[in-house]
């Protein structure tokens, strides 16, 4: 098999269709534009789903569930091997990423992955770090920050030096004092019976 022996597969190549040749020729007259309106003038374009003004197919079909990809966290992936090109000892972050063209566009951060192998010792600042590349970076001596992550909050503790209820282990319900039995209440006197009017 040399150069000159190579082909393109049969079928591959097609002659390329003449238009306007005439009413014989199979693509005369309106060469494939069919009659006349909208789609037959020169530098029409319709969009995608538009159906000549009637209700879409896209707005007529039911919308049920939900879809939580608007709210997701979008990364933009740098490999752990992209890093020897900087100096022994730097310390990286986004804007250097960005600087060296290793993450063009936006995102919600940057998140290293241990694709590859890393020879130099890096303080590497990102927003999330891949398990692998964790622990290649700091296998040769180097330093992960994430940054933008949210801080966890200590437990709020009470005026009086003591740790807050969530804090506090749970102890034993303190026993009730037994109410007090309900005394019965005093019949009252009979009335005397009053005189006969006269």
């Amino acid at each position: 098999m040399r150069l000159h022996d190579l082909k393109p597969r049969p079928g591959a190549k097609h002659r390329r269709k003449r238009l306007g040749s005439g009413e014989s020729s199979g693509h005369g007259k309106t060469s494939g534009r069919g009659g006349k309106g909208q789609t037959a003038r020169s530098g029409s374009s319709i969009r995608i789903g538009f159906e000549g003004g009637q209700m879409p197919l896209i707005r007529r079909l039911p919308k049920r569930g939900f879809n939580n990809a608007a709210f997701t966290t979008r990364y933009l992936p740098v490999n752990l091997e992209a890093l020897n090109q900087f100096d022994n000892g730097a310390t990286v972050d986004e804007t250097a990423f960005r600087s060296a063209g290793l993450a063009n566009g936006k995102s919600d951060g940057i998140k290293i992955l241990g694709d590859g192998d890393l020879k130099k010792k890096l303080t590497v600042r990102a927003h999330a770090f891949s398990k692998s590349a964790k622990e290649k970076i700091e296998g040769q001596g180097g330093t992960c920050e994430v940054i933008g992550a949210m801080a966890q909050v200590a437990p709020k503790r009470s005026s009086k030096g003591g740790s807050s209820r969530a804090s506090a282990p749970e102890s034993a319900p303190a026993a009730e004092a037994p109410a007090p039995a309900k005394q019965p209440k005093a019949k009252k006197a009979p009335k005397a019976p009053e005189e006969d009017k006269k």
